[in-house]
């Protein structure tokens, strides 16, 4: 069985990702012009990475839910 905290330690630090990642693309999307210096490599790296973290915490938020969530396991 899974400790509660360690349950919201876990689901908040996801949700926390989640919220960074969206943030990032929504910057990268509607304020490109912020980028100033940065090249296009940089712009499509950065963007590559806030995807990656958006996947990632969406990932750990869906398993977390499914394997201690909705089985009552916490």
């Amino acid at each position: 069985k899974m400790n509660k905290k360690l349950y919201n330690m876990l689901k908040l630090s996801a949700e926390a990702d989640k919220a960074k990642a969206l943030l990032s693309l929504e910057l990268l999307t509607k304020h490109a012009a912020g980028i100033g210096d940065h090249s296009t490599g940089d712009f499509y790296a950065n963007a590559e990475e806030a995807l990656r973290l958006l996947s990632s915490a969406d990932g750990r938020i869906k398993t977390l839910e499914e394997y201690f969530f909705v089985k009552g396991i916490i």
